[in-house]
């Protein structure tokens, strides 16, 4: 059972840094000068950034769930 408290602590530290470099307006592109006010796609770092937070959000509530059955 400790390992599962400790996966959900990584993944909740990860799965919120995750989330707030995601903020509108200051995501990485406005970081560098971009304004962010038009519709784009995601690429680069950006794109990953959001591909790891949905992992993390899986981690995270997989952890969570199982630990509620196993309790």
């Amino acid at each position: 059972m400790a390992y599962l408290s400790a996966i959900q602590l990584v993944s909740a530290f990860f799965l919120t840094i995750g989330i707030l470099m995601q903020a509108r307006g200051s995501g990485l592109s406005s970081a560098f000068g971009g304004e962010g006010n038009i519709y784009r796609t995601k690429r680069g770092v950006e794109k990953m950034l959001f591909i790891a937070t949905i992992v993390f959000a899986f981690i995270f509530f997989g952890s969570a769930i199982t630990s509620l059955v196993l309790r």
